[in-house]
This record gives structure tokens, sequence and C-alpha cells, in this order.
């Protein structure tokens, strides 16, 4: 056996050593989540174990040890006995409506989790694993990760760089939201823009379930909720329709932009955002393709390949190979319009 180089294995276990840390961090931070001994933290300040198990109402014990973990982890600032949060902290683990909130990412991974026995038979059989077979509430740690970005660009970065699609949303136009999952999306539209009319579509009836009490819980009269898949939804003459981190999910997505650019009223607007990704594999090792390659191994890919002909694009196709697709559909022009760190936005016409 070749004897591997010392400093390399080193490096190597100390890097396995700290994924090792966040992977055991994620049920502790569900924890301080579900339990608001994040939220809790923030109101109250620095505090000691005792003093937070109460203002939340959990056993001072088991408090202890949690923020001991927090501690070590970095989650959590401890200074002379005392625990607070730092505002960046606060940003990321109790500001709901933050850019950077990651809590989603935590139930995600969660779910990837439980997933796992359905998507390792499906590594022998080469079948799909279909969204609504999604172990765990899938659906609901999706919607959860993408909110901040919806939240924090949708409507003020993302249709903005679209061109003259404002102005219509503005005077009132009609707007698809297709593979619109809980809704958080259409909702936000429909907020911003009260005088256009929108519609929501996703094949899951449980996520339109969801959305429309979601909908029906903010009183929003500009939009519904209907089942209907990508590649024959009902609807047509659309100004906008909108794909929010689904294309790349879907078993047919050219027949979807086939059926898509026929929604369209003339001089519509297609705009598709999709995770961040090189068009190489070699460009996306990195953070970001780290994460977004283990989501599409276990929920992207098997969901796709449950589909139709399956054709996996996977989350990190990459700007040019989704461009392939959008053209296939008809659409001649194709540019990104705007990115962040994790999605850009395509707009196709």
């Amino acid at each position: 056996m070749t004897q591997p180089n010392e400093a390399t294995l080193n490096d190597l276990v100390g890097r396995i050593l700290g994924d090792l840390g966040g992977a055991v961090s994620v049920p502790l931070v569900r924890i301080g989540d579900s339990l608001g001994l994040y939220k809790t933290l923030k109101e109250i300040g620095p505090s000691n174990a005792d003093e937070l198990a109460r203002a939340a109402g959990c056993a001072a014990r088991y408090v202890r040890e949690w923020l001991s973990a927090q501690a070590a982890s970095g989650y959590v600032h401890y200074e002379n006995g005392r625990f607070s949060l730092t505002p960046e902290q606060a940003f990321v683990f109790a500001e709901p409506d933050s850019p950077v909130n990651l809590i989603g990412a935590f139930d995600t991974a969660a779910a990837m989790v439980e997933n796992q026995p359905k998507v390792q038979s499906a590594f022998k059989t080469g079948r799909g694993v279909a969204w609504g077979d999604q172990a765990g509430c899938m659906f609901c740690a999706v919607a959860r990760l993408f909110r901040p970005g919806y939240v924090n660009a949708l409507v003020q970065e993302w249709l903005p760089a679209l061109d003259g699609v404002i102005d219509k949303l503005k005077s009132g136009a009609k707007v698809a939201d297709v593979g619109c999952g809980h809704g958080l999306s259409t909702v936000l539209m429909a907020q911003a823009f009260p005088n256009s009319r929108f519609t929501g579509y996703d094949f899951h009836p449980a996520s339109i379930a969801a959305a429309t009490a979601h909908a029906r819980a903010h009183g929003i009269a500009n939009l519904h909720f209907e089942v209907g898949r990508a590649q024959d939804f009902a609807g047509r003459d659309f100004d906008l329709i909108t794909c929010f981190d689904c294309l790349h999910d879907m078993g047919d997505p050219e027949t979807a932009a086939a059926h898509i650019r026929k929604a369209l009223k003339k001089g519509g607007t297609w705009m598709v955002v999709e995770p961040m990704a090189g068009d190489t594999l070699e460009d996306n090792i990195n953070p970001v393709g780290r994460l977004y390659y283990s989501a599409s191994t276990m929920i992207c890919v098997p969901t796709s390949l449950a589909q139709e002909t399956g054709l996996a694009l996977g989350a990190q196709a990459g700007e040019k190979r989704l461009s392939e697709v959008i053209r296939s559909g008809g659409f001649t022009r194709v540019r990104r319009a705007a990115q962040t760190p994790l999605n850009m936005v395509l707009e196709a016409t």
C-alpha cells in the first residue's frame, strides 16, 4: 500500500472533522430554531444557560449543553460565562427575512438524510424518487431555504433587471409562476403588483394546497393556484412566466420550454431562476457547487428521473446547458439578467 503524504492526510482529516462538526450540528440548529432559542437569546441579550432556559421555557441542563455546542461551532458568542448572538449570527439564525438566513438549509439537510434509503435504492435501479415521495417535509424545507433569496431580491432586483417587465406589472399584467411550490414567490409578486393577476402552477397537489392556504392567510385577491404540469398547464396569453429553481428538476424541460413559449403573449418574457453554476465541473468545485451537487444527488436528479423522459439536468447544469434547453422551446434570445452568490436569473424572449 502506498503511504500517504502526512501533511496532505492531516489536511484532509482536518477538513472532514470540520464537516462532521457541521453535520452533527444539523439537529441542534433545528432544535434551536423550533424552540425559539435563537430568537429568545437575541431578545434578552447576553445570558447564562439558566436565564435563557427560563426565558425560553426549556430545561436548563439541555440548554447549557446546547449553548456549549453552539459556541464551539461559532454559531453563538461566548464571553465571561455569558452567551449572546453577534449581529452576524443573528442575521443567519434569528432574522427570518435576512438574505442569509440559513435555517432552511439545515431543514433541507435533515430531509436529505431521511431520504437516503430511497435514493440509495435508486442508485441500483436507475429509477427516480418522485417529488411527492420524498422523505419528511422536503417541500417545506426547500420553500424555507429559498424564501430569503426571494424576499430580498425578487421584487427589488430580479424583476427590475428584465426588459420592460416592471412597467407591465405596475399597469396590470397576466403572470404565471410555473413550478411555484408553496407559492412564496407568487405571493411576493402579487403583493408587490396589485394591478396584475397571478396564477401559480405546480404538479404537486399538496404544495398547491399549502400555497392556497398561504395566499388566503395573507388575504391576497389577485392570485390563485392550480395543479398543473410545466409542459401542459392550462393558461394562455401571459405577459410574464416565471420558473424559480425548478427547470432543472423537470423530467422534460424541453417540452416545458416549448409549452411556455406558446403560453406567452407576443412580446412576453420568461424569467428562469436557477442555482448559480459554471458550465463545467472545474468551474463548480467550490462551496456553492459542493452544496448544490449534494442536493442535486439527493433531490433534483431523483425527482427528474421519476418523470417522463427524465432528462435530469441537475442543479449545476450551468448557463450554457440551460440556455440550450430554453432555446429548444423556440426562444431566440436568452441572457443573464441578474445573479446572486446562489442564483442566476435568465431572461428569455
